[in-house]
């Protein structure tokens, strides 16, 4: 039996976050074994952002373990502490952006269904991200660069 730890601090950050995203992550549900749930343990660094702000198509949960984070969501914004869950629903009602505005460090855990692909898509940049699991496949796009037809270059 395997048994990560939610108050480690062995953080995998990645180099290629910009400054202001640079939060580190424990894949708790990962490193526990989980296929049905995606368990994970964000470190906010005073001033740093867990992500853009963003909607899914899979219920997602939040709660925080240390510190006090800022929650955007659709009905404006929100201080968060210690102990706090929120609940992000499927689609646009359950946008969210979480920062960490004071000068500690936060923690929080988040999880959802380990669906994929995983479908977001970000309101303030115009943009949709697919990832299916598989690296090659994954795909962000602007909105404004349209659909292609069905049959685009199939003939």
């Amino acid at each position: 039996m395997t048994r990560p730890n939610i108050f480690s601090d062995e953080f995998e950050y990645d180099d290629e976050d910009p400054p202001g995203f640079r939060a580190g992550t424990l894949r708790v549900g990962k490193d526990a074994g989980a296929e049905e749930l995606a368990v994970k343990v964000y470190g906010l660094p005073a001033g740093e952002k867990l992500c853009p702000y963003h909607y899914e198509y899979e219920e997602e949960w939040l709660i925080v373990l240390d510190g006090t984070v800022e929650l955007r969501a659709p009905d404006g914004e929100h201080k968060l502490g210690r102990g706090d869950v929120v609940r992000f629903p499927r689609g646009p009602d359950g946008a969210h952006a979480v920062a960490n505005y004071s000068d500690s460090p936060a923690r929080v855990l988040m999880f959802s269904s380990a669906q994929e692909p995983q479908v977001a898509v970000y309101p303030d940049s115009d943009k949709i991200g697919v990832f299916p699991g598989i690296e090659a496949d994954t795909l962000m796009v602007k909105r404004a660069d349209g659909n292609v037809g069905y049959y685009e270059g199939e003939t």
